[in-house]
């Protein structure tokens, strides 16, 4: 019987998550905590379009497209390289629960980034003008170390995929602690540290989008492109070789692929929870596809969910804003138990 899961992604899927994306993004440019009008915030584009008459003062104008939009922008890009690492690292590990916060990745990139706020404070005013910034590179080393220390541990202990789920809490909460203690003793920057781990996407213009921009490209580029091979990944590493296929390499480039895509986007917003298993099973109960599928529509995914949290974040109290993490936490902790739930029955 041939396998009735769609195998490659369609014009139709592919339009269709588009279009949801541009309808999320523009209705998060139009609302926000100062109310611009949404006729003339529209009425701006089409000037920005045609080249006429701006409709917006000069301070409007500003907070247009100098905060609401990179807004915007900075949190599709963060939220597709959170979803298409999680489903990427579902895919390698051959595990549902996987993704990038429970196999340590975010958490060792978490741990670097404090230690550089500390040991470097003015980290933060250098990754504007840098194009490899000490921030981001210490996450990115911070998240591979994270990574390798899942596998190492889970490889010593056994070849279960329940075996490295376990390995990646326990490298996390090993990593969190250590972060912990670092924090107490630098106790002055803690609302610093404490504000980053809640997540959030507040930018100061284009620097942070532009900063992420190369990285979380060169990662979905190369994690769409390997969708057939974390297909055949799937069929164990004997039957992956005898197709000429190399299990270790392949898992390898993978997760430096998924790393960085992970690093990049907690080290311009901190530790936002549950993007990266929430949608990538989302989609698989969508379309049921292969990774082919699954992980191009994944990063369109991403992008639209954690844009519209972060419009549910900073309307819901406005003027005050909630932190974005609570946001999805408040979504993916109760769909993370379903899903907890449905792979012990066998249904994911």
């Amino acid at each position: 019987m041939s396998d009735p899961r769609p195998t490659r992604l369609t014009w139709r899927q592919l339009a269709l998550s588009c279009a949801l994306l541009v309808v999320v993004v523009v209705v998060a440019v139009l609302l926000g905590a100062i109310d611009l009008g949404w006729s003339r915030v529209l009425a701006e584009f089409w000037a920005q379009l045609t080249g006429g008459v701006s409709p917006l003062s000069e301070q409007e104008a500003a907070i247009l497209w100098q905060l609401r939009v990179p807004r915007v922008v900075l949190g599709c890009l963060v939220g597709g390289a959170l979803a298409i690492s999680g489903a990427a690292f579902q895919g390698v590990f051959r595990n549902p629960l996987a993704d990038p916060y429970l196999l340590g990745a975010a958490a060792g990139a978490g741990l670097a980034a404090t230690l550089v706020v500390f040991a470097v404070p003015a980290a933060q005013e250098l990754v504007q003008g840098w194009a490899l910034g000490p921030l981001p590179l210490a996450a990115f080393l911070g998240a591979l170390g994270g990574v390798g220390l899942t596998w190492a541990l889970g490889r010593s202990a056994g070849n279960g995929t329940a075996t490295l789920v376990l390995a990646g809490v326990a490298v996390a909460s090993f990593l969190t602690a250590v972060q912990t203690f670092v924090q107490q003793l630098n106790v002055e920057n803690l609302r610093i540290i404490y504000n980053w781990m809640l997540g959030g996407l507040g930018t100061t213009g284009w620097n942070e989008v532009l900063l992420i921009l190369p990285y979380v490209a060169v990662s979905a580029a190369v994690l769409c492109a390997s969708g057939r091979l974390i297909d055949i990944l799937g069929v164990g590493d004997e039957e992956a070789a005898a197709l000429g296929l190399r299990p270790a390499r392949v898992r390898l480039m993978v997760l430096v692929a998924a790393s960085l895509a992970t690093a990049a986007a907690v080290s311009v917003s901190g530790l936002i929870g549950f993007v990266g298993i929430v949608v990538p099973h989302v989609i698989r109960l969508m379309v049921a596809g292969s990774y082919r599928v699954l992980v191009p529509l994944s990063l369109i995914g991403g992008a639209i969910f954690l844009a519209g949290a972060d419009v549910v974040a900073r309307t819901v109290m406005a003027p005050a804003e909630l932190p974005i993490g609570v946001i999805t936490a408040f979504t993916g902790a109760p769909f993370f138990a379903f899903v907890l739930r449905a792979t012990r029955k066998g249904r994911v």
